[in-house]
């Protein structure tokens, strides 16, 4: 049992106290400190207890991961890979109740969350078939009776941070290709959704994984996650989350000459030109921006319109959104769920009031929703900008919430123009029945995704996932983007001649 404060009202609960995982042992913070994970469509209900952890329970974990790593570097990579893809089948057997955990402690509906957990059951198969391929090169050497090769190697000993909006997808594109490479982790869930995390190594402990090859941390960025970051023993760290925070991050990471993937913020565009089928678009449109209640990277945050089109579709959008059923994401006839806290609650409602002042005109939302069924819940209504113009705060920073700005553009070239002027360059999408336009948009948008036909939201697990500008760092996850971060590249020479050789001196011969 413990008190816990919410809205200003005191309630005694009593839930499941969650310890930190460490060297395979289940093990209370050295802080003596820990926090409540709450539902944020029901603040009475409380998922459970967490630690609130500190730099000594990164380093203890550190500790475990790397006496761990000089027998998991050794396990054929074929049979890390069999641990994987039996943690698929055991995450397909559970999808149903690691969902509702997610639903309950992250918002999204069902449908969504159900779809986090696939996302990491086709990360386990993707990655436990690589475990058999892991390609190096072979190649001639410039010397007689020599072999040349490169080889992937283990980096050793990784740390991730993790975001609150794919509690269960992104640590599994953060853990797997790490895994199945030779490498032990050190991970801290957001502090909003540890259950999904630990749901996930629960299956891969069950799946054979043995003890201190996955650590879990979890706690607050400041003091769990930025120990990560700068411990010594960690060579190689992934981090999904802000631009903000991954500057910090990045900069940590780079004094110690330490590899680190940054997957940051977006400000997806979606172009719609004047052939485009409309009624496609308008589903993209819906789906993109408030899917997740806008809580993606990737989310449809501004929809550039070609004049010709836009008074239709925006009309058409806005009723739309006004129809769209918002609550707990348990109810399978809810459509949009919470925001994940009242933070960002307060960044919504913020953007909201700068657009009012730059002048945008204000379709539909724009405000907390605080009826009857919304009461125990940070609900924000679907909210809708128009007039908005490309300079705009509102269309150049991210939101994080459901919040879409609508742009008019002449032509396709202005829409290009249009969606290339942000700092960010994640996802975009253009609607056109065009196919040279769809190739020039390919080739054109300043984006590391380009949807044709569909929105900005839907990324594929086999395919490199992430950004330009400042929305990245050039690493990617998934694919075989992701096993060039968790490893290094060995070249290899094995010379058979029983005698001297000097490569890059003339012999003559």
């Amino acid at each position: 049992m413990f008190r816990l404060l919410l809205r200003s009202k005191e309630i005694s609960v009593s839930v499941k106290l969650y310890k930190n995982l460490i060297g395979g042992q289940w093990v209370a913070a050295r802080t003596g400190k820990t926090f409540p994970n709450v539902n944020p469509a029901n603040s009475d209900d409380i998922l459970g207890e967490f630690q609130s952890s500190g730099a000594d329970d990164v380093s203890d974990a550190v500790a475990a991961a790397a006496e761990a790593w000089k027998t998991w570097r050794l396990t054929p990579a074929p049979k890390r890979a069999e641990i994987l893809f039996r943690t698929g089948e055991i995450l397909t057997q559970r999808k149903e109740e690691y969902a509702r955990d997610m639903t309950r402690e992250m918002g999204k509906v069902l449908s969504e969350t159900r779809g986090d957990v696939q996302e990491a059951i086709d990360t386990a198969y993707y990655m436990a078939g690589e475990g058999r391929r892991l390609f190096g090169q072979t190649t001639p050497s410039e010397l007689r009776s020599k072999f040349a090769m490169s080889i992937r190697m283990p980096v050793g000993v990784c740390g991730m941070i993790a975001p609150w909006n794919f509690p269960m997808a992104i640590p599994s594109w953060k853990l797997f290709p790490a895994l199945v490479c030779g490498n032990t982790c050190v991970i801290k869930p957001a502090e909003d959704t540890p259950l999904s995390t630990f749901n996930l190594v629960q299956a891969l402990i069950d799946a054979g994984l043995p003890p201190g090859v996955v650590n879990i941390v979890t706690g607050f960025g400041p003091d769990a996650g930025a120990p990560i970051v700068s411990h010594p023993g960690v060579r190689a760290v992934s981090f999904t989350g802000s631009s903000e925070v991954g500057r910090i991050v990045g900069q940590t990471a780079a004094a110690n000459f330490k590899p680190c993937s940054l997957e940051m913020g977006g400000k997806n565009a979606m172009i719609v030109l004047d052939d485009a089928n409309l009624d496609l678009a308008l589903d993209g449109a819906l789906w993109g921006a408030f899917g997740t209640t806008g809580q993606r990277c990737t989310a449809t945050s501004r929809i550039i319109l070609h004049r010709k089109i836009a008074s239709e579709f925006t009309e058409k959008l806005v009723a739309r959104a006004q129809a769209l059923k918002v609550g707990d994401g348990l109810d399978e006839s809810i459509q949009m769920g919470p925001q994940i806290n009242e933070q960002q609650i307060d960044t919504s409602t913020r953007y909201v009031e700068i657009a009012r002042k730059e002048g945008a005109k204000l379709l539909t939302g724009g405000s907390r929703l605080t009826d009857n069924c919304h009461t125990k819940g940070t609900f924000f209504a679907p909210t809708v900008f128009a007039g908005v113009k490309p300079q705009m705060r509102i269309a150049l920073e991210e939101v994080f919430g459901p919040v879409v700005s609508l742009i008019e553009c002449e032509n396709f070239d202005e829409a290009i123009e249009i969606a290339n002027g942000i700092q960010y360059g994640l996802s975009t999408a253009l609607y056109s029945r065009d196919v040279n336009k769809a190739f020039a948009a390919i080739r054109d948008l300043e984006a590391g995704i380009t949807y044709i036909n569909a929105p900005t939201i839907g990324a594929e697990v086999h395919l490199p996932f992430g950004g330009v500008k400042q929305t990245g760092n050039g690493h990617r996850e998934g694919g075989t983007g992701a096993l060039d971060f968790y490893t290094t590249w060995k070249s290899a020479y094995i010379d058979y001649s029983d005698k001297l050789q000097r490569a890059q001196i003339d012999t003559g011969e």
